[in-house]
């Protein structure tokens, strides 16, 4: 997927300008990324130019969270917060080759501000799940105090530090539809 070169770019107007997400994000990538605690891993949060030669690889590993979603978004669907900067994509690189892929978002509440994990998916993640931490040290330095994620339950026996602070109860109506 590419991004149509007759668009109109956003000037600082944007969501993202207005919280400094765009800017402190940048700084992040330059001074702390890649991150390496010895072993071949890099977590690399991925600046919005870097995307596209990417992309092809990236959407694997969204296609293979959304099979495990209620059908909210489609890895397409993705590509325009990432290139605008609303949302951060992460990867898990080992000796050259792309084993994950994440994608977060700030979420800005009205009494605080979170970092939603949004989709994660990949190969060999008893590699790179060890490398949450920087995930969390990033999300401090965004002015964030916490981390959310909506995913199976599943991840709860992975992230064991965490808590389950709800559960998403949905109902499908599309039968009423027709």
């Amino acid at each position: 997927m590419s991004r149509r070169h007759d668009q109109e770019e956003e000037t600082s107007d944007t969501l993202t300008e207005q919280i400094g997400i765009r800017d402190r994000a940048r700084e992040f990538i330059s001074s702390k990324n890649p991150q390496q605690r010895g072993s071949n891993y890099k977590i690399i949060l991925v600046a919005p130019e870097d995307i596209e030669p990417i992309w092809d690889q990236v959407v694997l590993h969204l296609d293979m969270a959304m099979a495990h979603s209620e059908g909210e978004m489609g890895a397409e669907d993705f590509y325009p917060y990432l290139m605008e900067g609303q949302m951060q994509l992460w990867v898990a690189i080992n000796d050259g080759e792309l084993d994950a892929s994440m994608v977060t978002q700030i979420i800005p509440y009205p009494r605080k501000r979170v970092v939603r994990i949004i989709s994660i998916a990949g190969d060999k993640m008893e590699q790179w799940i060890e490398f949450l931490p920087l995930i969390e040290g990033w999300a401090l330095s965004m002015g964030c105090t916490s981390l959310e994620c909506w995913g199976r339950k599943g991840w709860l026996r992975i992230l064991q530090d965490w808590k389950c602070s709800y559960h998403i109860i949905t109902k499908d109506l599309t039968a009423r539809m027709h």
